[in-house]
């Protein structure tokens, strides 16, 4: 005989469907959950008899409870997290699932307290596959997964400051020849209050002001005195307000390119430098 198949409930194979409808992949949902590949394909290919299906009373305000929870709490945890990108802290894996955990807490203790708030606060542990799948969903890239190598990172930063200033001396070039380039995110659509935040959610359901970012890269010489036009990265490459008002992208005061992430890739970048930043140089 060969291994006793792992039995999955009723709620468990509704929050996998749930999962699934969101956009999670199905071998990143085996590895979550612990099951093969083809017994989650099998489960998907249910859906609908699964979802037909009336589970206990007490299973349905646990799932209830958790999702509602665990959606405020993303929403918490990605304020704070841009929050503390714009500050320029270093966040890493630990420090974000530490801080997704306390802040489910919080929201755990506002209301009533009974026996399925102790099921559900138990139900989340802010996992590995939970915050691959929170980087997926929210766009967060540029996060450091252990502190180790945050702190390296710092102290090669450190390092480098004297050799820069020892070949700045040696070559001997002036302010006006330095330059210094970085990308940012820009959630354009986000109000800065979080009671805004929510308002806005409420009155258009239809749009997802948490989610929808861009990314910038901005360069200067150290005098201040030359500005390279912005590279943009977006994730459509043609947005329907483009059309609507015909704007031709060679004219906006940004290198405009897109990809599904909205990251600066290696191809964008030496794009940027041979098409932007050496002719306004040179100029």
């Amino acid at each position: 005989m060969g291994p006793k198949k792992k039995m999955m409930s009723i709620e468990l194979k509704r929050e996998i469907i749930e999962k699934h409808e969101q956009g999670v992949r199905v071998i990143d949902l085996a590895r979550m959950y612990g099951r093969s590949t083809s017994m989650i394909c099998t489960m998907l290919k249910q859906k609908e008899l699964i979802n037909g299906v009336t589970p206990a009373k007490g299973v349905t305000i646990i799932s209830k409870l958790r999702t509602s929870l665990h959606e405020k709490m993303e929403k918490l945890l990605m304020v704070w997290v841009t929050e503390k990108q714009l500050q320029g802290g270093t966040l890493t894996q630990s420090i974000i699932c530490e801080k997704a955990r306390a802040i489910y807490g919080d929201l755990l203790k506002q209301i009533p307290h009974t026996s399925t708030n102790k099921e559900s606060e138990d139900s989340f542990k802010a996992s590995r596959g939970w915050f691959d799948n929170f980087r997926k969903r929210t766009g967060i890239h540029s996060v450091v997964r252990h502190g180790e190598a945050a702190s390296s990172d710092v102290k090669a930063a450190e390092v480098y400051i004297k050799t820069f200033s020892e070949l700045i001396e040696a070559k001997g070039y002036i302010p006006q020849q330095v330059f210094n380039c970085d990308e940012t995110g820009l959630f354009w659509k986000r109000m800065p209050n979080r009671t805004y935040i929510t308002a806005e959610e409420k009155t258009m359901p239809g749009h997802k002001p948490m989610k929808d970012r861009l990314t910038l890269a901005l360069c200067a010489n150290a005098s201040g005195d030359c500005k390279i036009k912005p590279l943009l990265l977006y994730h459509s490459d043609n947005p329907r307000a483009f059309k609507s008002h015909k704007i031709l992208k060679e004219k906006l005061q940004v290198m405009w390119r897109a990809n599904p992430k909205a990251w600066v890739t290696r191809k964008f970048f030496v794009e940027w430098i041979n098409l932007v930043f050496g002719p306004s140089v040179k100029k």
